[in-house]
């Protein structure tokens, strides 16, 4: 004589799944791209590093991120305090043209490898 096992998928289960299965992903940052120093025809500013955010089109959406971190994150060949992956710090000052680019500072100034290299723009501190 078998007993028969309770069917557990109800529909609150399934809705329950689907539910699941619908949330995103939430992050304390935006992606950007490093686009190189902010330069002039013969001399550049290596103080001063271009970043382009994801999904910034325009000056005008630029605004939300002024006055944000920047993160550089990299890793080196040697270990420092038992990790390889290290940081370097900046903040963004100010838009860049009209089609999105910021400019963005840094504690220490980035290095040429980080040209085309992803960056965070955490989204603290807050304006609001």
């Amino acid at each position: 004589m078998e007993a028969e096992l309770p069917d557990f998928n109800t529909s609150e289960d399934q809705d329950h799944q689907a539910a699941l299965q619908q949330v995103k992903k939430t992050f304390l940052y935006a992606k950007g791209r490093v686009l190189g120093f902010k330069r002039a025809k013969r001399n550049q500013t290596p103080d001063i590093s271009l970043v382009q955010i994801e999904g910034v089109k325009s000056a005008a959406d630029t605004e939300f991120y002024l006055g944000k971190r920047v993160a550089f994150v990299y890793r080196a060949k040697r270990e420092v305090n038992g990790s390889k992956i290290r940081c370097i710090w900046g903040r963004v000052v100010r838009s860049h043209g009209d089609s999105g680019v910021v400019k963005a500072r840094f504690r220490n100034n980035l290095p040429a490898k980080s040209f085309g290299a992803s960056v965070r723009v955490m989204l603290y501190p807050s304006r609001v």
